[in-house]
């Protein structure tokens, strides 16, 4: 596995996401993280509203039957979707913080990240609020999730003292709205259109890291593009280059993201645990330049 600089963390560069763990039993989920770290992935992605707080609570219940593994794992999780709508009041934020922490029986939280955009944000009141969780030392960290370069802008423009280090976006070799206009730059087809600001290019040079969310997914929450026949051309390269390097066409996919130059941090949400040790395996691999932009183009996207 390699790792990388994270906000002065030694963060893996894949992330384990436990949106799905509230379904497995204790047995399972001692399964399912032992290998996380066995394979060593040690960032592990959460949000209050996941499984309806249980899936955080089920990851603490793993933490005080391992004591000796916490300070092993990074823990990240993320607030601000509530019963319908989106809330960046400062209360809000706060309380939803302090019920990560107990659900997880912790004493501070690694990252925290506003989980999508709230229009009616008020960013001296979410500053006010990471101030404090940062001051009382429940929270190292902080980043955002869903958001556009000029959101970020607007919103660090208040956190004189705290930075913003992450941004989730959807990305996977079917998904690259993020990528496809700056490689159709000054042109007129469909993909020039620049749908969110920039964001990737902002996140580069401001030094977030973008966690891509849904990397094996089409569409939104469509499925798996892995051995989809809707996808025949990109899985006959997947393969390709999977036999090529001894990995697995899973492995692949994640190995595209890992590949390209904004040290991007893919997150992986599936519970089986074979699957992400093929994954781990194949991160450590080296993608060419041209093997990269025949995936792009697998999936029917053409260059300029």
């Amino acid at each position: 596995m390699k790792y990388f600089d994270l906000a002065g963390y030694n963060a893996s560069r894949i992330v384990q996401g436990c949106m799905r763990i509230a379904s497995l039993d204790k047995k399972e989920i001692d399964m399912l993280i032992k290998t996380d770290l066995d394979c060593g992935i040690n960032f592990f992605d959460h949000a209050d509203i996941y499984g309806g707080g249980e899936c955080e609570r089920k990851f603490g219940e793993f933490l005080k039957d391992n004591p000796s593994l916490k300070d092993e794992i990074i823990i990240q999780t993320k607030c601000a979707i509530t019963n319908g709508y989106y809330d960046f009041s400062k209360e809000h934020i706060v309380r939803s913080v302090e019920g990560s922490l107990k659900r997880l029986g912790v004493e501070s939280i690694d990252f925290l990240l506003l989980h999508r955009p709230d229009t009616l944000m008020e960013p001296d009141e979410v500053a006010e609020a990471f101030e404090l969780l940062s001051t009382q030392g429940k929270v190292k960290c902080f980043g955002v999730s869903n958001q556009s370069a000029l959101q970020m802008e607007l919103l660090q423009k208040y956190l004189s003292n705290i930075k913003l280090h992450i941004n989730q976006l959807q990305f996977s070799i079917t998904n690259t709205g993020i990528i496809d206009s700056g490689l159709n730059v000054n042109t007129e087809k469909a993909e020039a259109v620049d749908r969110d600001g920039s964001v990737l290019d902002y996140c580069r040079l401001k030094d977030i890291t973008i966690q891509p969310w849904s990397p094996l997914q089409h569409g939104f929450f469509g499925g798996t593009f892995i051995n989809n026949p809707s996808y025949e051309n990109l899985n006959k390269k997947l393969k390709e280059i999977g036999e090529k390097y001894g990995i697995t066409d899973t492995s692949v996919a994640i190995l595209w993201i890992l590949r390209h130059s904004a040290r991007m941090q893919p997150i992986i949400g599936t519970v089986n645990t074979e699957r992400i040790k093929q994954i781990a395996a194949g991160a450590d691999c080296n993608m060419s330049r041209q093997e990269w932009y025949e995936l792009y183009k697998s999936t029917g996207k053409t260059l300029p």
